[in-house]
């Protein structure tokens, strides 16, 4: 079943701090024209310059993602994408003037929260899936990472965090439904350990931070005076220790929080494939860079995919459109010069039909004997058949009319067709038949395997 892709109903702003630079900056999320999907544009830059939220444009995965191009960085942009993302959104305009996205508290929740104040509006053009066909992994054994996908009917993620932790353990998390993130993950926040917070300061990370937009971890016991001292750092009151081991600056919302935290930001960064996915993912310590890691494969074996032919799919157990019976009462054609023995499908523009090629074919005596090969003038005069059934589909009534070739041109024969090959054939018009006149483009499939292309113009004509 076909899906709509979505953008947002109107614009809407959300302004805060950025986690790393303490920048404070305004993010203007906009509706935006079908296809477009994700984009940032820097309004603080001259030009305004535009960044993709695709994996291509990642430049850094510490701490956050950090997207490059047209000579314009935006970082920490996980959790708007993932809010866009768990929310159906498929197309928005960002535009930012800072740096940096705003931290909020840590989660995607007040995004989402804005997102659902000015609600969601379905456009015209379908969703476009990258279907997930094969298992696909990134892993880092070093580290004990390691992100696999594998085929499925709808998206869905299992994550599962170990990091050595006695207050952390191991934990699990899982989003079967995207519908369901708003709900179970959006308010899920960032987390750090205690003994990071001083380290990350020197090394003039998360300026925005403030005890309320993460989660902090207490590994070993500290001193009370130790515990003062950060919270000066931050400017914030006294904190203590809770008995479960971690600070007082917040409560969780989940026992799991950290790891549904680790499931946001797989499904922000997984944003940056710049399509949706159909497939389950399971991710064992994930982080951003082996997650974005994992979009540009996904990327890239959907580039490969799309420079392949698209060779039509065939079930033999799926009857056919049209059988050799049904066939002979449309063509003319009868043995030994009838090519085509079944039609998958067909519709106004487009026609699928297949030529089982036997031994038994009578040209194969003479062509060649000892090295039996289809001729290429018959590989195309099956194909114009089955082109010829689409356009006869065209007249109300087709055992009075035959089609007669007018052209061939740009043919191209890739490999040779032999016995026990079995050819599938797809031809589509080129522009709507006007006074008689066809133009199509057709190509001839063995397997998945391109063997002959070609343009053919034939014109209909009535005989009786």
């Amino acid at each position: 079943m076909s899906e709509k892709q979505r953008t947002i109903q109107q614009e809407i702003t959300i302004n805060g701090k950025g986690l790393h630079t303490g920048v404070n900056a305004d993010l203007t999320i906009c509706p935006a024209a079908e296809n477009t999907g994700f984009v940032f544009q820097r309004m603080d830059l001259p030009n305004f310059p535009t960044i993709e939220a695709i994996a291509d444009n990642v430049i850094d995965t510490s701490r956050g993602t950090t997207l490059e191009q047209n000579g314009a960085r935006v970082s920490t942009i996980e959790h708007v994408l993932a809010a866009l993302s768990g929310m159906g959104i498929d197309n928005a305009i960002l535009k930012i003037n800072g740096p940096e996205m705003p931290i909020m508290d840590g989660s995607s929740k007040y995004i989402v929260e804005a997102i659902k104040s000015v609600g969601v509006v379905k456009q015209e053009a379908e969703r476009v899936f990258y279907v997930i066909k094969e298992k696909l992994v990134y892993s880092d054994p070093e580290n004990g990472i390691e992100i696999a996908a594998f085929p499925d009917d709808s998206f869905s993620l299992d994550v599962l965090i170990d990091y050595n932790s006695r207050v952390l353990g191991h934990q699990f998390a899982q989003l079967k439904n995207i519908n369901d993130f708003e709900q179970e993950i959006s308010p899920c926040r960032t987390f750090v350990f205690f003994h990071e917070l001083e380290v990350l300061l020197k090394n003039n990370l998360i300026k925005g931070g403030d005890l309320q937009n993460a989660i902090v971890i207490m590994e070993k016991e500290a001193p009370q005076e130790e515990l003062d001292r950060i919270a000066d750092l931050f400017n914030k009151p006294r904190i203590h220790v809770k008995p479960e081991g971690i600070l007082n600056n917040l409560d969780l919302h989940f026992t799991n929080e950290p790891a549904r935290h680790k499931l946001l930001d797989l499904v922000g960064d997984l944003a940056l494939v710049g399509r949706r996915i159909k497939g389950k993912i399971i991710a064992r310590r994930p982080g951003h860079h082996a997650n974005t890691e994992l979009a540009k494969t996904i990327r890239k074996m959907a580039r490969k995919e799309a420079l392949k032919p698209n060779v039509p799919v065939y079930d033999v157990n799926t009857p056919p459109l049209l059988n050799i019976l049904q066939i002979q009462t449309v063509l003319p054609h009868r043995p030994p010069f009838l090519l085509v023995d079944k039609i998958i499908s067909m519709d106004e523009t487009s026609v699928v039909g297949l030529k089982n090629v036997t031994m038994n074919e009578g040209f194969f005596v003479g062509h060649f004997p000892n090295e039996p090969v289809m001729p290429g003038v018959l590989q195309i005069e099956a194909m114009a058949q089955v082109g010829g059934i689409l356009v006869l589909n065209s007249v109300p009534d087709p055992e009075n009319y035959l089609t007669y070739f007018l052209k061939i041109d740009r043919v191209k024969f890739k490999r040779k067709v032999v016995p026990g090959d079995t050819l599938i054939f797809r031809l589509d018009l080129l522009e709507p038949i006007r006074r008689g006149i066809a133009n199509m483009f057709g190509q001839a499939f063995v397997g998945n395997q391109l063997v002959m292309e070609g343009e053919l113009m034939a014109q209909i004509t009535k005989f009786k």
